[in-house]
Parts: structure tokens; sequence; C-alpha cells
């Protein structure tokens, strides 16, 4: 690696942020390689003509952002980590936690999202895929008989779609679904009830998207599972309908109508 022809001297006008970018161009484009140790600071600090507290800056950003990990000791320094899916997906789940995002919009970015999952996945499934799908499927419906089938139930319907996203082969569609189904479960607790009809039809759907996908009908694959993020959405529009009086201070609601976690494995679930 030839670290002194690497970077530029900074800009002098957005010093921290042209050091961010720089080096993290650096390591996107493979011109430093993951388990590389980024040059020096004495280095660096010559390659962009800035002080010790700027590149220290600099570098804590780009270990927040799982870019590098910085170690310390002899032997230490700045070592470049493989880019993590959980990063890139991390602010998409706080914004889902944060229930700043509408019913609706998030309704609109499930079903283009999961339309084109399950469309995806129709098409490149594999025998495997399917057993597990349709074994997922028969522990779905034992949990709508169980004294806990709402828990059990949602977390089986998440470990189906998470399966379905693997199915594609595209570790985008993995990831991004994984944050989704991993972090919306606030709004499942405050907009919908999922008693006995709306987890019998919840299973229904599944069941015909897995048939879906089973026989690699891409059409009917991706209408499925629109029309099932469309559904209940329906419900859970309504239910804030009546829930968030026209007028009231949103902020209050908010707080008001929160349904706090009973269980830390309530974490892990999706419909």
């Amino acid at each position: 690696m030839n670290s002194l022809a690497m970077f530029q001297t900074a800009k002098p006008t957005k010093v921290f942020q042209d050091v961010v970018v720089q080096i993290e161009e650096a390591i996107l484009a493979g011109r430093i390689q993951t388990g590389e140790t980024l040059p020096s600071e004495r280095d660096l600090k010559e390659m962009f003509r800035i002080s010790r507290g700027t590149l220290r800056e600099a570098l804590r950003v780009l270990e927040q952002k799982g870019l590098i990990e910085i170690r310390l000791g002899v032997g230490g320094g700045s070592v470049v980590k493989s880019v993590d899916a959980g990063r890139i997906t991390e602010s998409l789940g706080l914004l889902i936690r944060s229930q700043k995002v509408s019913l609706q919009h998030l309704a609109e970015f499930r079903e283009a999202l999961e339309g084109s999952i399950a469309a995806q996945a129709a098409e490149r499934r594999t025998a495997a895929d399917v057993r597990k799908l349709k074994d997922l499927l028969a522990h779905a419906r034992t949990c709508l008989h169980t004294d806990r089938r709402r828990d059990e139930f949602l977390d089986v319907d998440r470990q189906l779609h998470t399966t379905i996203a693997a199915a594609t082969r595209n570790p985008i569609y993995q990831s991004v679904l994984d944050s989704i189904h991993d972090n919306i479960h606030r709004y499942y607790d405050r907009f919908l009830s999922m008693d006995e009809r709306e987890l019998e039809e919840n299973y229904r759907d599944l069941c015909d998207l897995v048939e879906s996908i089973a026989q690699g009908n891409t059409l009917d694959a991706r209408r499925l599972a629109r029309e099932h993020v469309q559904r209940f959405n329906a419900y859970m529009q309504q239910r804030a309908a009546v829930e968030e009086p026209a007028g009231s201070n949103l902020s209050a609601r908010r707080h008001r109508t929160l349904t706090p976690l009973k269980s830390a494995s309530r974490k892990k679930r999706g419909s």
C-alpha cells in the first residue's frame, strides 16, 4: 500500500468532513483492504495537513460507521473492518422504532419491498427453501391454538418473512427486511389486536404466499405480498383513527397510546 500517495491535503473549508470522505472512499473502493491498518496518526496528519484533534475526530466517525476498529497499545492502530450489513440498516431500524414514520409511508415502502422480495423468492427458491417455509407454516398453525398464540405466532410470522427474503439470495433485501421486522412490533402493539380473526387471516395469507412461491408464480407472489400489507395496514389505520382523534397533539398521543413491551422476546416478530 503506497500510503503517501493515497490521500490529498484536506480542503480547508471542510477539513473534518473531507478526511472522513477520503478515507471512507478508499475503503469502499478497495484501495485499503479489510484487515489492513491505516497509516499511523503521524503519517495521516502529514498527508492531510490537519491537527491531531481533527484527525482523531474523523477516525471516531469512521469507527462509528463500522468501517474501522481503533486498537490501542503496541501493534494497535486503525484497522479496516468488513462492511457490516447491520450497520447499514441501523438508521432504518431507529426510524421505525421512533414511530416518526406514518403508517401510510411505512405501508407504501413495505408494499414495494415485500412485493419485490416475494417475486424474487418465487423465481429463485430452492427445494430446501420451500421445505423450510412449509415447516414454519406448520408451526404457525399450531400457534393459533395456544394460550400465548399472539406472541408465538408473530415470532413465526417474522421467521417466514425473513426466510422468504433469504430465498432471494440478495443480501440487501435480507438486511432491509430484517431491520423492518426486528423493529415494526411497536406499530403492531399499538394498532393491531391480533385476535383470533386477525391471526387466522394472517395465517391464510401466509399459506397462499408460500404456495405461490413454491409454484414459482412470481406475479401471484408479488400480488399476494402487496395485498397482505395493504389489508393489515387498513386495519391499523382504522384503529389509529379511533385512538388518535383529529386535532390532538401528536407527541401526547404517542405517549398515551404506546403499549409498553411485555417481554424481551417480543422484539423479534412481524406481520
